[in-house]
């Protein structure tokens, strides 16, 4: 087998194992309802809907928990 002729440094070992550690973007999607930015294949968060429909309807806040929070 080949064997290497001189020492790679430091950096340049670094530099070729950092490649595997880089995060990737996440993919985002359009909510057909509201138009929120969403991971696909996911309930939108802001709206509740999926694939166009309402699955999970939104809670309503009661008068006095908003009353409550604003003073």
């Amino acid at each position: 087998m080949p064997n290497p002729k001189r020492k790679h440094t430091r950096a340049r070992r670094d530099k070729r194992r950092a490649q595997n550690w880089k995060l990737e973007v996440k993919n985002l999607s359009v909510c057909k309802s509201c138009g929120a930015m969403i991971l696909p294949h996911r309930v939108c968060p802001e709206c509740g809907a999926y694939g166009g429909k309402i699955v999970l309807p939104k809670k309503e806040k009661n008068k006095e928990q908003q009353d409550a929070k604003a003073k």
